[in-house]
């Protein structure tokens, strides 16, 4: 009976992890490129949003979504301090929503993300946000939110 329960123990220990495990969130970062977009940018409809900015983390990356919302009611996510002028509220007619996945490319610690967002022609002008998010392959995810104005 005990050589059963060793190996049964032994097993459950090691699926505990260790101190080794990662437990550090990823960054995203604007250090040594020039960022896109930022906070405030004004962008018209059918142009192209730029999509720039380098992530990294101590481990390894795993993937990130980019996700843009209207911000028709003035929400916030708290990511940033900084103030954009605003429209008015209004209740959204065509609002454009855009949540993508990417996926990082196996053993990186540091990714160069470079995309050309295309803005639909027919959607509502306004403030939007632009959410990007990082997961790294432990599954420890950073934030950032930036607001965005869409104008004809």
């Amino acid at each position: 009976m005990k050589k059963k329960i060793i190996p049964v123990l032994l097993c459950a220990l090691c699926a505990c992890g260790s101190s080794d495990d990662d437990m550090t969130k990823p960054v995203i970062s604007d250090k040594g490129i020039v960022a896109m977009p930022t906070d405030c940018q004004v962008y018209h409809r059918g142009d192209i949003i730029p999509f720039h900015y380098v992530f990294t983390d101590d481990t390894e990356l795993g993937n990130y979504n980019i996700e843009i919302h209207h911000n028709f009611d003035h929400h916030t996510h708290g990511t940033t301090a900084t103030v954009c002028e605003m429209d008015e509220k209004k209740a959204p007619v065509n609002a454009w929503i855009f949540n993508n996945d990417y996926e990082i490319p196996a053993g990186q610690t540091t990714y160069n993300s470079r995309l050309d967002i295309r803005i639909p022609d027919d959607i509502d002008t306004g403030d939007y946000h632009f959410s990007i998010r990082v997961t790294d392959r432990a599954g420890w995810q950073e934030m950032k939110a930036l607001s965005i104005k869409i104008v004809e």
